[in-house]
């Protein structure tokens, strides 16, 4: 995996971060994950095809969910409902948009698919064919991991 396909996707989480949760962003320890991974509970899931294929995984427990989607609509958000899906399904669009925009204009030629919310407990995503690169955001209102898998075609 190309680190041009990979910062982009990291500094576009950091900076919309930054902008709509919370100043304090802290990045952690970049990792590798194999095939099989286990997710923190919700999920927002983004295709990317034309050069490469693959997804960004938004990865974060329920709690945290809540929290941002709090943050960012400027009220306190305790369940799962259209508002809050729809508000963590946009801090994806955000965030990946802002991502192909830097990778078009270094170019790279990339389509996004529109997110797919997934929540519930042990989820695991499976895919043998690409590896995936996690990068760990630590925010007052909790842990985020995005997971970035890009292979070229």
């Amino acid at each position: 995996m190309r680190v041009e396909y990979i910062n982009p996707f990291v500094e576009s989480a950091v900076q919309i971060l930054k902008e709509t949760v919370s100043e304090d962003v802290k990045r952690g320890q970049l990792s590798l994950r194999s095939s099989i991974a286990s997710m923190l509970g919700v999920v927002v899931i983004v295709g990317l095809a034309g050069q490469v294929s693959g997804r960004v995984i938004i990865d974060m427990d329920r709690q945290t969910a809540l929290n941002i989607a709090s943050r960012m609509n400027n009220e306190k958000l305790t369940e799962f409902d259209e508002l809050t899906c729809a508000t963590l399904t946009e801090l994806a669009n955000m965030i990946t948009g802002k991502s192909v925009t830097k990778l078009h204009e270094l170019g790279f030629q990339f389509d996004l698919t529109p997110p797919a919310l997934l929540t519930g407990e042990k989820l695991q995503i499976s895919d043998s064919k690409v590896e995936t690169l996690v990068v760990p955001l630590e925010l007052p209102e909790g842990k985020i991991e995005i997971n970035v898998g890009i292979k070229e075609n």
